[in-house]
């Protein structure tokens, strides 16, 4: 049974954003494994508080995360 784990920046996605991650990375999972996979297969997302993690030495927050989304 594959488990995959999936950590986000909390609040940067909302619930709907992360229903489709879990919906689409099932699928990438049946699609490599047969649709056999789909009801075996668990996606968990988790929220890490902001500035709980860094990228380059820097903890952005939600908001930065959010400005570099959208360019």
């Amino acid at each position: 049974m594959p488990l995959v784990d999936i950590e986000v920046i909390e609040g940067v996605f909302d619930d709907v954003q992360k229903a489709k991650m879990i919906e689409k990375v099932t699928n990438a999972m049946v699609e490599v494994e047969g649709e056999g996979m789909r009801g075996v297969t668990w996606v968990r997302v988790k929220e890490v508080r902001s500035g709980q993690w860094g990228i380059g030495g820097n903890t952005p927050s939600a908001d930065d995360i959010k400005a570099m989304a959208t360019g």
